[in-house]
């Protein structure tokens, strides 16, 4: 029996999902969550085998929700489902950890292969997707965890001095982080580095 849980805002997108399960004989629906935050509560003390998320959502985002949930449960798989085709987009949920990828059109019949697969350590993408993903010329920048926390502090309209005082290092080292994002993202000023990272859902 392969236990799941679904976190998705859209109430239409849950109830359809639940009627698809809750019709499979090997498979069991735990519970339903509109709130990634609630749903990372509820895995501190449950374990499930698949973890069904979407993206866009209030809150916490489907992408950091991935990674949170690899990281507490690493034989957890986690499946995107999502409108978003963007293969930039698609390669983040990859390097977040998720086996999957389905849009939200899938099938009935998709949806339990892709839950069989991933639960078989298999990875799968919806049909639509593996095209995307051999033709985008989108690269994802590898950024560090300093680099992610000095955009995060950018975004919130913070000086150089006043992210260096918060994060206890020098404005200098603020200054060489702005530069490699600037470099890593394309972009040339700080308005585009922090467009594209929202677009890319790193912020």
């Amino acid at each position: 029996m392969i236990s799941v849980i679904i976190i998705d805002d859209h109430p239409l997108v849950l109830s359809g999902f639940e009627f698809i399960l809750d019709n499979q004989s090997d498979i069991k629906l735990i519970h339903t969550f509109t709130r990634a935050e609630d749903a990372l509560l509820f895995l501190e003390t449950n374990s499930v085998d698949v973890v069904l998320v979407d993206i866009n959502m209030p809150g916490m985002n489907g992408i950091e929700a991935a990674l949170l949930v690899k990281k507490s449960q690493p034989e957890t798989r986690v499946i995107a489902i999502s409108n978003i085709s963007e293969g930039s987009i698609v390669q983040r949920m990859l390097d977040a950890g998720a086996s999957g990828y389905l849009l939200k059109n899938v099938s009935a019949s998709e949806l339990i292969h892709a839950i069989h697969a991933v639960n078989t350590g298999n990875k799968i993408l919806s049909a639509e997707i593996e095209p995307i993903m051999k033709q985008t010329e989108s690269v994802v920048p590898k950024i560090t965890q300093r680099e992610l926390e000095v955009l995060r502090l950018m975004v919130t309209g913070k000086t150089t001095p006043q992210i260096a005082e918060q994060m206890f290092i020098s404005p200098l080292t603020v200054e060489s982080h702005r530069r490699n994002l600037l470099q890593k993202f394309k972009v040339s000023n700080s308005a585009s580095l922090i467009h594209r990272a929202t677009e890319l859902k790193f912020i």
